[in-house]
């Protein structure tokens, strides 16, 4: 590990609201606080706010489309989540990934990026927006990125679950979690609203 990502991970971890997934499958998921809100822009060039989705669990994750290694795994595990999700995903649960590149990520490139990892747009956004905005909304979700002078950003890759309500429950770390227990914490919390 480059001393920068080595930072970065330090960094956030002493920065972020991250908290791991530790609850038995038989209890709650741990409440963390309220998540976040943001506005930023979709792959459509529509405004998007994290408050347009009360109501819905939302799995929020940061990326960004001139990755080569992790970002592209987590958008694939994610995609495949949500085809397990079956008609619950787009009315009751949503994706929402979040550019940590805004400088290059523009809307068409984020659609591009999602019409090739098969994303069902009517459940999943990929915003963008100012770059400041941008790198205050990570901050809050315990994000922090860095450009590195060939382009590449050094980035914590966190993925977090918010309940209907708004709450931030669990945040995962990395790419490499679990993901039926992943696809299990959406619909958990799906139940829990009921």
């Amino acid at each position: 590990m480059s001393e920068w990502p080595a930072r970065i991970l330090v960094l956030a971890l002493m920065a972020g609201p991250a908290h791991a997934h530790d609850a038995p499958h038989d209890e709650r998921l741990p409440t963390i606080g309220q998540a976040p809100d943001f506005t930023l822009v979709s792959q459509d060039g529509a405004r998007v706010s994290l408050h347009d989705f009360r109501g819905k669990v939302v799995a929020v994750s940061f990326i960004y489309t001139y990755c080569t290694d992790v970002c592209p795994m987590l958008t694939a595990h994610m995609a495949s989540v949500q085809e397990k999700l079956g008609s619950a995903f787009g009315p009751k649960i949503a994706f929402v990934s979040i550019t940590v590149d805004p400088e290059r990520d523009t809307p068409d490139v984020l659609k591009e990026y999602a019409q090739n990892f098969g994303a069902d747009l009517k459940g999943w956004s990929f915003l963008t927006g100012d770059p400041a905005i941008v790198h205050e909304v990570g901050r809050k979700y315990g994000v922090i990125a860095k450009k590195a002078t060939n382009g590449d950003v050094d980035h914590t890759l966190l993925t977090s679950i918010v309940d209907p309500g708004g709450i931030l429950r669990v945040q995962y770390l990395g790419v490499r979690f679990d993901l039926e227990e992943f696809r299990g914490d959406l619909l958990s919390l799906l139940d829990e609203s009921k």
